[in-house]
This record gives C-alpha cells, sequence and structure tokens, in this order.
C-alpha cells in the first residue's frame, strides 16, 4: 500500500514536501517513482529513486528543483518540492515497481503498484 501526503496550495516560489508511506513490503526492494498529472496533459514522471544503493532519478523540468529521498525505518519515501511554479499544480502520486530497470524509472508503464495521490495546487 502507498499513502501519499503533503500536498495543498502554495505561492509561487514557496515549498512543499510530499511523503509517500509504504506498507506491505520492502522499501529497499522497490523502485519508488513520483508522477504528476495535470489536467489536459499527459500523466509525467517526475523523480524516482531505485531499489537497493537509491540512485535517484529527475525529469528536466524538476531538476535541480525537487529532491527525492527515502527513509526506510519509517517505510517513507518523499518529495522535497522547491522554487514551485505554477505549472508544477498537479495530482501528485507515488509508485512502487520491483521489475523496473535502470533506464526506466520515470516510465510510469513499469511501476504496478499506486497510492491515491495529493494534490498540489501554486498559484498566487
Amino acid at each position: 500500500q502507498l499513502v501519499e501526503s503533503g500536498g495543498g496550495l502554495v505561492q509561487p516560489g514557496g515549498s512543499l514536501r510530499l511523503s509517500c508511506a509504504t506498507s506491505g513490503f520492502t522499501l529497499e526492494h522497490y523502485a519508488i517513482g513520483w508522477f504528476r498529472r495535470a489536467p489536459g496533459r499527459e500523466r509525467e514522471g517526475v523523480s524516482s529513486i531505485s531499489s537497493g544503493t537509491g540512485v535517484t532519478y529527475y525529469s528536466d523540468s524538476v531538476k535541480g528543483r525537487f529532491t527525492i529521498s527515502r527513509d526506510t525505518a519509517k517505510n517513507t519515501v518523499y518529495l522535497q518540492m522547491n522554487s514551485l511554479k505554477p505549472e508544477d499544480t498537479a495530482v501528485y502520486y507515488c509508485a512502487a515497481s520491483d521489475r523496473a530497470e535502470s533506464g526506466q524509472l520515470l516510465l510510469f508503464r513499469v511501476y504496478d503498484y499506486w497510492g491515491q495521490g495529493t494534490q498540489v495546487a501554486v498559484s498566487s
């Protein structure tokens, strides 16, 4: 099970930290990805962290602004979002995969387990 939290309304330039609480599996054995979907737009892979050593990946649109991290003791993955822009407005989902290979970690089709999503709105 994956449960997202931490979304909300924030002004441009502000920050939010999303959490993805996991249960029912060993976090280190799964890649965890963050995806987002804005109205009228395709689902987009934002960031991911690999199983095992925890290599991180970011889309070009968030690189340098977002940071993904993993706390295995708390079974939780975080997405720290800084310098938020209106175009970051979307529903954010976390997802888990035990079959994603290097180069695939931002592809939603390799993720089998999904949370319910949390809304992020960036507006003045």
